[in-house]
């Protein structure tokens, strides 16, 4: 068995039962830190939860804040507790067309504002640009482990 991520009629990504309950269920992970609704609810064959449909703009807006979330963390553990899901949506992004653009290597940090998740201590080998440098290349892997 498996499911169908759909953007009306292309199929994006043909997962396996197992890896896309994981991907939805890391997908309600991401919302809830986000504070975003995804785009990816019921398909066209309603009551069959194998087959979802992407909504194009919302999935755009979660996409590129996703993107902009892992790329300004400098927490190592959360970096990588976060990559493989990231890089797995931007790679689905890409096949829906999608334009996403990786962050400019920056600090991370908008002055006046409050720091959470600060990791001490910081893992100096871990530059902003490396990250963002990683999330591309594994998502150009994940799209060509993605079936379609």
């Amino acid at each position: 068995m498996s499911m169908y991520f759909d953007l009306g009629d292309e199929t994006l990504w043909n997962p396996s039962n197992g890896a896309g309950r994981l991907f939805l269920r890391q997908v309600e992970v991401f919302e809830a830190e986000l504070k975003l609704p995804s785009g990816i609810g019921q398909g066209k064959h309603w009551g069959d939860p194998g087959t979802l449909e992407v909504d194009p703009a919302l999935y755009a807006e979660f996409a590129r804040d996703l993107v902009a979330w892992h790329c300004r963390t400098g927490h190592s553990v959360i970096l990588a507790l976060s990559e493989g899901f990231v890089a797995t949506a931007v790679a689905l992004a890409r096949r829906a067309g999608i334009e996403l653009e990786m962050p400019e290597p920056g600090s991370g940090h908008v002055p006046g504002r409050v720091r959470h998740d600060v990791q001490v201590p910081g893992n100096p080998r871990t530059t902003a640009a490396d990250v963002v440098t990683a999330l591309d290349t594994r998502a150009r892997e994940m799209d060509r482990w993605m079936a379609r």
